[in-house]
């Protein structure tokens, strides 16, 4: 039974040299659970992973190049100790927001890539990461070249209300802006994706994958169970659960996100490029 992955029910041993999977409770050998890309030997648990372990993962090797790094929320509402927090997770994380996006090449292949990293505030959507979600989503129409995004969040950042949930609408529009152009947008929803992020441009995928067991909604069970009154199935919001009910395309295990996705970018858009340019360069053939 997957868990919730919340952080205290990790077990790290003095020194950090040990860690407990969240899953199956097998004590782990971090060196190893590096190699194995912070999968669980085990049981296959995917334990979650910084926005730049992601990048290091997918992208071809110093292929990155991040745009918008400087941009900062502020307090719009001054909401207290909203600086004191956010200077935490500054502090925390090494990022100055829960959202990086820039270009990157996955194998050789130019594409648009944005990363959310739940270490940052859980992943909360406010202002500056909604804000970089539409900047990235514009990047890609402007370069006429595929978006990935992938995904991680608690939800709207609270403490920037209205400002928050707005993100929600921009980041929609801008996707179906994308859309019209029939440039792809892959999305990869990770451990978990909940409330406002979910609710928009993560399900607005031509193409949505899911990491395996991956915690996947808008509210949560407690929560749903408690006002329709019902008990919901066995693994209701797992990524397989939602794959079995078509909301999700495919599951992929960690060590396959390259590849996958480089055969969905040569698949939808290179080959239709290739063909694109033939006929274009046909037009102007001597008869």
């Amino acid at each position: 039974m997957p868990t919730n992955g919340k952080p205290e029910s990790k077990m790290e041993i003095p020194g950090g040299l040990w860690l407990r999977c969240d899953s199956c409770g097998e004590i782990l050998y971090r060196k190893t659970l590096e190699q194995n890309l912070f999968i669980c030997s085990r049981c296959s648990y995917h334990f979650r992973i910084s926005a730049k372990k992601y990048i290091e993962i997918v992208l071809d090797p110093n292929s990155f190049e991040e745009y918008d790094q400087n941009l900062v929320a502020g307090n719009p509402l001054e909401f207290p100790n909203y600086a004191d927090k956010f200077g935490e997770a500054q502090k925390k994380t090494g990022y100055q927001e829960g959202f990086i996006y820039g270009r990157g090449m996955v194998n050789k292949q130019p594409i648009i890539f944005g990363v959310m990293d739940f270490a940052f505030m859980g992943g909360s959507m406010g202002s500056v990461v909604g804000e970089k979600v539409a900047r990235s989503i514009r990047k890609a129409r402007f370069e006429k070249i595929p978006l990935i995004i992938f995904a991680t969040s608690g939800g709207a950042r609270m403490q920037e209300g209205i400002f928050s949930l707005m993100q929600m609408a921009k980041t929609s529009a801008e996707l179906a802006l994308l859309a019209q152009d029939q440039i792809p947008y892959i999305v990869i929803v990770t451990n978990p994706t909940m409330a406002g992020v979910m609710a928009s441009y993560a399900s607005l995928g031509d193409i949505i994958i899911s990491e395996p067991k991956a915690l996947l909604g808008f509210a949560g069970a407690r929560v749903i169970e408690g006002t329709i009154g019902e008990k919901l199935p066995d693994g209701f919001q797992t990524a397989e659960f939602l794959q079995k009910h078509g909301f999700i395309d495919v599951v992929v295990p960690r060590k396959f996100l390259k590849q996958t996705l480089s055969n969905i970018i040569e698949i939808t858009w290179s080959k239709n490029r290739q063909a694109e340019e033939k006929l274009d360069a046909s037009a102007y053939e001597v008869q």
